[in-house]
């Protein structure tokens, strides 16, 4: 089954714990990293999709190429805030990987991360220990169940839902 894979950003550290999960996919990552040592290297090489965040024609390039890879029947990854959170709660969502899900009737994979904001913050470079980090992934989500073909309706709701369920995790400790 293919997916387009959405989880909220608390660290760099999420990137380590979704690969963990096993599904096949391609990242959608910031084209800036294209400048690090290896990571840039390793993006060219497995043929993640990038996007210039400002850049209009980049996020229809990087949405044709998600097109593609969903056509092809490879999932894909994508971060909806858009960047990490410094205070470990869910920022506002973008609406491009709900556009997607919308445009290609693809199925929405929530997956949700606490805790690694703790672990290695935004900006940090030191390891923090003493953090419990949970992931949950749940159920697909079609986009036609929520009744709207509006990319931001369902954005916002996506991120009431993901909120409310990190409201519970957190309550569950």
């Amino acid at each position: 089954q293919r997916y387009i894979i959405i989880s909220n950003h608390q660290s760099i550290l999420d990137i380590v714990f979704i690969t963990c999960l096993r599904y096949r996919f391609k990242w959608v990552s910031k084209a800036e990293n294209l400048k690090t040592p290896f990571i840039g290297l390793y993006l060219r090489m497995a043929r993640y999709v990038t996007v210039d965040r400002g850049n209009k024609e980049s996020k229809e390039e990087m949405m044709g190429q998600c097109y593609g890879w969903l056509k092809k029947g490879i999932s894909v990854m994508m971060f909806p805030e858009g960047t990490r959170s410094v205070d470990g709660e869910i920022g506002f969502f973008k609406r491009g990987s709900f556009q997607l899900a919308i445009t290609t009737k693809t199925p929405l994979l929530p997956v949700l991360i606490d805790g690694s904001g703790g672990v290695l913050p935004k900006h940090g470079i030191i390891f923090n220990t003493g953090h419990k980090i949970r992931i949950r992934v749940f159920d697909a989500v079609n986009p036609e169940s929520f009744g709207t073909d509006d990319p931001d309706v369902l954005s916002l709701k996506l991120h009431n839902f993901m909120a409310d369920a990190l409201k519970e995790l957190r309550s569950d400790k």
